[in-house]
C-alpha cells in the first residue's frame, strides 16, 4: 500500500472475476471532464499475467463514467500507483469519497511470442475483409 488511506482490491462477492478499485482521495469529475484518479495501491502481477483496467458498470450506466482508455493496461513488470483515467460522459457533475469503488482490475493470461517479419500472409477464409465484411 503506498496509501495509509489505500483499499486493497477486493472481488465484491465470491465467484466475482475482477478486484475493485478504490480511490484514495475524492473526485469531482464535470460533465466531459477526465482525470488522472489514484488508487494508492501497487501490485505485482506475476509473469504469464497482466491486469485489465475496467469501468464499473452501475458507474457507467447510472452517471456516465467510464475509463478514457478501458481497458487500460498494466505490464506484469510495473511496480507504480496503480492510476485509472475517468471520464464522466454524464450530463450532470458526478463525485467519489475517498474509498469509493472506481474501477475494477481483471488478471489475464496473456502470449508474448516472439515476432516474424514475413512478404506475404498466408490465405484464410475471411481475408482482408474488415468493417462490416461479415454483414449484419
Amino acid at each position: 500500500m503506498l496509501h495509509p488511506e489505500a483499499r486493497v482490491p477486493a472481488r465484491g462477492r465470491v465467484g466475482d472475476a475482477a478486484y475493485d478499485l478504490a480511490c484514495v482521495e475524492p473526485v469531482t469529475l464535470a460533465p466531459g471532464e477526465r482525470a488522472l484518479v489514484g488508487t494508492g495501491v501497487a501490485v505485482a502481477i506475476p509473469a504469464g499475467l497482466c491486469g485489465l483496467v475496467l469501468p464499473r458498470s452501475g458507474l457507467a450506466i447510472k452517471h456516465g463514467i467510464a475509463c478514457v482508455n478501458a481497458p487500460g493496461l498494466i505490464d506484469p513488470n510495473y511496480r507504480g500507483e496503480v492510476k485509472v483515467i475517468l471520464i464522466n460522459h454524464g450530463e450532470e457533475p458526478w463525485s467519489a469519497a475517498a474509498g469509493d469503488r472506481i474501477a475494477q482490475l481483471l488478471l489475464v493470461a496473456f502470449a508474448a511470442p516472439e515476432l516474424t517479419v514475413v512478404d506475404t500472409l498466408p490465405d484464410s477464409e475471411r481475408g482482408a475483409g474488415g468493417f462490416g465484411s461479415s454483414g449484419r
